[in-house]
C-alpha cells in the first residue's frame, strides 16, 4: 500500500502539472497564432527567448529565478513587502518555474499545427466576413485539435518530470515542494532504492499511458475523422 507521504507527493506533482498546463494553453494558443502567422522583425527574437528553456540547464534558469524572487532581492522583495507574495521555496514558486520551464512545449506542437493548415481555410473565413478572432477559434483551432492535445500531454508529462528548475527555486518541503522528482533524489540519496523505485515508476507509467492515449486517439482520428 502507499504511504500517505507518497500520495501527498504524487498530489502535489500533478497538481502541479495540472496549473502549469491550464495555464499554459492560452499563452500557447497566443503565441503559436503570433509565430506562425507573424511577419514581425520581432518573431525570431520572441522565438528565440521561448525555445531557451530547451538548450539552457535547468539549473541555470533555475537559480536565476531564485536570485529574481528572492526577498533580499528588488524585485523579490517588491513581491513579498508590498503584495504579500513569496515565490521563493513555494508551491507558486514552482508554478512560475514550470510554466516558464515548460513554455515551448506548449507553444511548439501549437504553431506547428497552425503552420500546417491550408491557407485556403483563413481566406475562406475572412471572405465570409468573419474576424481574426473567430476564424482562430472557430476555423483553425477546430482544425488542429491533435496539435492542442500534444501540446497540453508533453506539457503536463515535462512538468511532471523537470527536477533541476523545481529543486533550484522549491527545494524539498514535504506538502509544499517536495514533487516527485525532487523525491526521487532524495530518496535514492538516502539509500532507500525501493521508494525511489515507487515513484519513478509511477511516473514512468504516467507518462507512458499519456503518450499511449495521445499516440492512439491521432491514429484514431486519421481514420475516423475525430480529431
Amino acid at each position: 500500500m502507499f504511504d500517505i507521504e507518497f500520495l501527498q507527493t504524487m498530489r502535489l506533482t500533478f497538481v502541479l502539472a495540472s496549473i502549469t498546463m491550464l495555464i499554459l494553453l492560452p499563452i500557447g494558443i497566443f503565441l503559436g497564432t503570433y509565430l506562425a502567422f507573424s511577419r514581425s522583425i520581432l518573431r525570431t527574437f520572441i522565438e528565440t527567448l521561448i525555445w531557451m528553456p530547451l538548450v539552457l540547464p535547468p539549473t541555470v534558469l533555475g537559480f536565476y529565478l531564485l536570485i529574481l524572487f528572492s526577498p533580499q532581492k528588488p524585485f523579490g522583495a517588491i513581491l513579498q513587502d508590498i503584495f504579500g507574495v513569496r515565490l521563493v521555496f513555494s508551491f507558486w514558486g514552482l508554478v512560475v518555474g514550470s510554466v516558464i520551464f515548460s513554455l515551448p512545449f506548449m507553444v511548439g506542437p501549437i504553431k506547428n499545427g497552425l503552420s500546417s493548415l491550408d491557407t485556403s481555410l483563413r481566406e475562406a473565413s475572412y471572405t465570409l466576413g468573419k474576424g481574426k478572432i473567430y476564424t482562430l477559434f472557430f476555423v483553425l483551432l477546430p482544425n488542429i485539435k491533435s496539435s492542442i492535445l500534444m501540446a497540453m500531454v508533453t506539457t503536463f508529462a515535462h512538468t511532471v518530470g523537470e527536477f533541476g528548475v523545481v529543486m533550484m527555486i522549491g527545494g524539498d518541503i514535504a506538502g509544499e515542494t517536495r514533487v516527485a522528482s525532487i523525491a526521487i533524489y532524495t530518496q535514492a540519496e538516502a539509500a532507500n532504492y525501493s521508494m525511489a523505485n515507487q515513484y519513478a515508476m509511477s511516473l514512468a507509467l504516467v507518462s507512458f499511458i499519456l503518450l499511449f492515449v495521445v499516440i492512439f486517439l491521432n491514429k484514431r482520428g486519421k481514420y475516423k475523422g475525430i480529431l
